[in-house]
């Protein structure tokens, strides 16, 4: 059985989808009573699953008659995409964020399945068995790598 949160992710993956448009505003207080949970549940999924890294914008605006704005991010060509990525990678990244991005790489049709399975055991924190922060930053520079190998491809195959 999902829990409460991938019901809620799925939810909003789906009102935005139907939306026909990139971008949807929700009431916080109205998502919450429609799952019959706390407000700081909704606040969870929106921090934790509509991210930068999985192509989404969230704004916020609080008090009565605020709302939470969730942005799909498309980019205008693979390249804006894997430069939008670049710009991500200049500062250390957590194990969340690099399957985060590697998600939305296979998404977005740069990445098969099993290269992003690959990347994914690569940059896993068992394999980079060192210390933070060290770690997050090495892991930074290998998707950096990657990135810049996408985008020569890329261009090669343009």
């Amino acid at each position: 059985m999902k829990n409460i949160s991938d019901v809620i992710e799925a939810y909003l993956k789906r009102v935005l989808q139907m939306s026909g448009e990139d971008i949807v505003e929700i009431k916080r207080s109205e998502i919450a009573d429609r799952f019959e949970c706390v407000p700081s549940q909704i606040n969870y999924v929106i921090k934790t699953r509509f991210t930068v890294e999985k192509g989404y914008i969230v704004e916020s605006k609080r008090g009565g008659g605020g709302y939470i704005r969730i942005i799909r991010l498309k980019p205008k060509s693979k390249q804006a995409l894997l430069d939008e990525m670049l710009s991500i990678t200049n500062n250390p990244m957590s194990q969340q964020a690099s399957m985060d991005l590697l998600n939305r790489l296979y998404e977005e049709r740069l990445l098969t399945e099993r290269e992003s399975h690959l990347m994914n055991k690569i940059l896993h924190r068992d394999v980079l068995s060192i210390p933070l922060p060290n770690r997050d930053i090495i892991r930074s520079k290998v998707f950096r790598e990657l990135i810049m190998t996408l985008k020569v491809h890329d261009r090669q195959e343009g």
